[in-house]
């Protein structure tokens, strides 16, 4: 009876050991839907209660992917789909209007084991942009496609093409008007115009939904998917497709997906910049994220905000605006879904 019994302890303890390793290995994800004035005093208890909602489907069902022993990029995926799919954030369904009354979507991805990445700017036919930068980045030879050509390639990857009508939204066409009357005011000169952009508040120039990831393996992934630019004009892009300043994952730093106006992004190179003050200065992630986005951008008018994760699962959430539609979840923390400054 006693080499059972012994076989039987030496099995329990092999079993503890086993679990308490897999409860150590840390994954975790963190969502955004864009940042900008977002004032609870606009919100009908109904209407954040389906932005809250939302915003936790999406962490839910990334999170879900990395749970099952998923890939951080299929969690990352998983997660921007369900936010392009809906009309509440600016990307996919929900995206804005340009100066012509059309769409033109952007959106990157990033695998932080190697650095491959993939991206596409000024789609107008795609339903989902992420997973054409997904594609970009696994079937391609190339980084970044755009337009026509993106589309051209996305038919030979068998994604079907949607007409461009489908991603109109009334509160989108309604923010389009609004913009326009007070451009219009100011199109004497060129020099007017352009004051008058940099005049349109802050939410009209910013909005994009991103996610981050850890999973299992210790394998970080960033994306960024948006519509860019409300009464944006001659092609502009944005720095959601833009690896290094919307998107940027490697496994020796960290993740960061960004969202805000897009043009100090891309000139501050904001996501790379961050991952490169915890890499080269041992700074946190907490430290490198407020550096950047309160120390850095914000003295100059750069508004927004990014999510960040660490190759130890550690999250965090940094923005300069009034608010920032986020979520985040990992194995040692619960569901959190923030919306205003002061949550």
């Amino acid at each position: 009876m006693k080499t059972p019994l012994l076989a039987i302890f030496a099995s329990s303890l092999i079993a503890l050991s086993n679990s308490a390793l897999a409860a150590e290995t840390p994954f975790a994800i963190a969502i955004h839907g864009g940042a900008g004035t977002i004032e609870k005093a606009r919100f009908t208890p109904a209407q954040e209660k389906q932005y809250r909602a939302k915003l936790t489907e999406a962490v839910e069902t990334g999170y879900k992917v990395l749970q099952q022993g998923g890939e951080s990029l299929d969690a990352v995926t998983a997660a921007i789909t369900v936010l392009e799919q809906s009309p509440y954030f600016n990307a996919g369904r929900g995206a804005v209007y340009t100066y012509d009354g059309g769409h033109e979507l952007d959106a990157s991805i990033m695998d932080g084991r190697n650095r491959e990445a993939g991206a596409v700017a000024g789609v107008k036919h795609i339903e989902s942009p992420i997973k054409l930068a997904r594609l970009v980045m696994d079937n391609s030879v190339h980084v970044m496609l755009s337009g026509q050509g993106a589309e051209e390639f996305a038919k030979e990857q068998g994604v079907e093409l949607i007409e461009n009508n489908l991603f109109d939204t009334e509160p989108r066409y309604k923010a389009l008007l609004k913009a326009k009357q007070k451009l219009e005011k100011a199109k004497a000169t060129s020099k007017e115009y352009q004051a008058a952009h940099k005049a349109l508040p802050s939410n009209y120039k910013m909005g994009t939904v991103g996610a981050v990831a850890l999973d299992k393996n210790g394998n970080l992934a960033a994306g960024t998917s948006t519509g860019g630019m409300t009464a944006k004009r001659y092609g502009r892009v944005g720095d959601a497709p833009v690896i290094g300043a919307g998107t940027f994952a490697e496994n020796e730093s960290c993740a960061v997906s960004a969202t805000g106006h897009g043009e100090y992004f891309i000139r501050y190179n904001v996501a790379s910049d961050i991952c490169a003050r915890v890499k080269y200065q041992n700074k946190t992630i907490e430290q490198a994220g407020d550096e950047v986005i309160n120390q850095v951008l914000a003295p100059i008018g750069g508004t927004g905000g990014v999510i960040i994760v660490d190759t130890k699962g550690n999250i965090s959430l940094p923005f300069n605006t009034s608010g920032m539609y986020r979520a985040s979840k990992s194995n040692t923390q619960a569901t959190y879904v923030g919306i205003f400054n002061d949550e």
